[in-house]
């Protein structure tokens, strides 16, 4: 999600993701894995069934419920996730922060006498708009066609969110003994303006505990052909820092030119901006990730990824980056014009004239140091440069060498042997950067794999799910999330 404004990327996975540029593949196809030295397979095949049977009818039930923010109105999302934990016996407290907004937060305590850090299991209850006259299937049907599950947030993220309540419901049915605290933690508004996060944080820290681990939505796992291509885990995200321009001159009739009008001063400001070279920055996770991907390229590519720092270095690579939309985001904070406005009449050359531009910062990179850059890039006291008012955010990332991070590459390694497990860093956003700050390594993880139509549903028409990763999926978060805070 995107504050100050209507466009919420946070997801939206064509446009986030690092592997875009994979070359080639050492796909793995679905296939079955001795699963015994797993958490779920001490559960009896006969109960594995009945809970992925309950993952569909929870997610068909889950997405009859309109929650299209705006308004939200979470709160009935949250009565059903309460009816669940009450039905279990599973702790949990309703928070209706806002006539009709609510936050959910439920627990599953530790058993033992040494326990670690809680493990946190976030969602959010909002979605976006949609247009019902574009479906195959009303948006809020929940309702089954050619095997898949077609909903508004059934992709954004009403689907994980059933996977994670489905965690919470396993872990208390199959008494598994934890040492470590597991909480749900489902929140409004976070396709908007983030106030159910906000809210939370603010008044109900406590409730968070001293939590060491958050899987929130983000990653992918891209199917192809029935393959895995990968398996990506979203460990950063870029931070939107939007900036207005505003360029200021002496008004008149537009038969009569104005060298210096504000039209004019916003092109050449616009065209320095457009000129300027950010400067690359190497982050470790992306420096991890294109070692990564490295064997999965061709070889002059292979090279260069080996060792980036150093490819850098050469202006042939640099212009590959530049040019390549998929690369140049890692590298760089970047920059695009996205509005402009001037006169409202061809023939009248205005006093003022805007633009807006979408700053995307890498994690460490500070707002108020790249406003002055851009100051000094454009060159005009004529022309203001000030930030998009809303509020801007330092963006940040977790490390990948954490027991979680590792568990996910364990439990992937079951279900899809040989398919490369890797770090993303997004170039959008989502609320992991609001829990981070507190101390909580937090990662976007999906149990899930999608196709690229799948994914692109996502905010768009048709989101749907197919049926047998519904049924899946949970399985697979419960190992994960088990490897993690059951007691060995």
């Amino acid at each position: 999600m995107f504050r100050a404004g209507a466009e919420t990327l946070c997801t939206s996975r064509p446009a986030l993701l690092l592997v875009l540029f994979l070359a080639t593949s050492t796909a793995c196809p679905l296939v079955a894995q001795d699963f015994a030295e797993l958490r779920s397979g001490r559960i009896a095949q006969d109960q594995l069934a009945k809970y992925s049977e309950l993952a569909v009818d929870w997610l068909q039930e889950y997405l009859r419920i309109d929650t299209t923010n705006p308004p939200g109105n979470e709160l009935k999302a949250a009565q059903f996730f309460k009816a669940i934990c009450d039905r279990e016996g599973i702790e949990n407290q309703l928070l209706e922060y806002h006539p009709g907004r609510a936050d959910f937060w439920a627990r599953i305590p530790h058993t033992g006498n040494r326990p670690k850090r809680a493990m946190i299991l976030l969602n959010h209850m909002d979605v976006v708009t949609s247009d019902a006259g574009q479906w195959k299937a009303p948006p809020f049907s929940g309702q089954m066609v050619d095997g898949s599950i077609y909903g508004r947030g059934a992709q954004d993220m009403k689907n994980e969110a059933v996977a994670q309540v489905l965690v919470m419901v396993m872990t208390q049915r199959e008494h598994v003994a934890l040492d470590r605290d597991l909480i749900f933690l489902a929140v409004s508004d976070e396709e908007a303006d983030g106030s159910g996060t906000d809210w939370v944080l603010a008044q109900h820290r406590d409730l968070l505990e001293d939590a060491e681990f958050l899987i929130n939505e983000g990653g992918e796992n891209l199917l192809e052909n029935q393959k895995v291509r990968y398996v990506g885990v979203d460990v950063g995200e870029k931070i939107p820092f939007w900036v207005h321009l505003v360029a200021h001159g002496r008004a008149g009739h537009g038969s009569r030119p104005i060298a210096d009008s504000a039209p004019n001063r916003l092109v050449r400001a616009l065209d320095r901006v457009l000129a300027y070279r950010t400067p690359y920055k190497v982050l470790p996770v992306v420096e991890e990730f294109l070692r990564e991907m490295a064997p999965y390229e061709p070889p002059e590519r292979a090279r260069r990824f080996r060792n980036v720092k150093q490819a850098l270095r050469d202006p042939r690579f640099e212009q590959q980056v530049d040019n390549d939309e998929s690369l140049n985001f890692l590298l760089r904070d970047t920059i695009s014009v996205t509005m402009m406005h001037g006169a409202e009449q061809t023939n009248v050359i205005p006093s003022e004239a805007w633009a807006n531009l979408d700053v995307r910062l890498l994690p460490g990179e500070d707002g108020n140091q790249f406003l002055q850059t851009l100051r000094r890039v454009i060159d005009d006291p004529d022309v203001s440069v000030e930030p998009v008012p809303g509020g801007t955010r330092n963006a940040n990332y977790s490390p990948t060498n954490t027991d979680l991070y590792a568990a996910i590459r364990q439990v992937s390694g079951h279900y899809f042997p040989t398919v490369p497990v890797v770090p993303l860093l997004a170039s959008g956003y989502t609320e992991s950067q609001r829990y981070r700050p507190a101390g909580i390594v937090a990662y976007g993880f999906t149990p899930f794999t999608t196709t690229g139509a799948e994914g692109s549903s996502e905010h768009g028409d048709d989101e749907r799910i197919r049926v047998e990763e519904m049924r899946r999926g949970p399985r697979i978060l419960f190992d994960v999330v088990m490897t993690v805070a059951a007691v060995r």
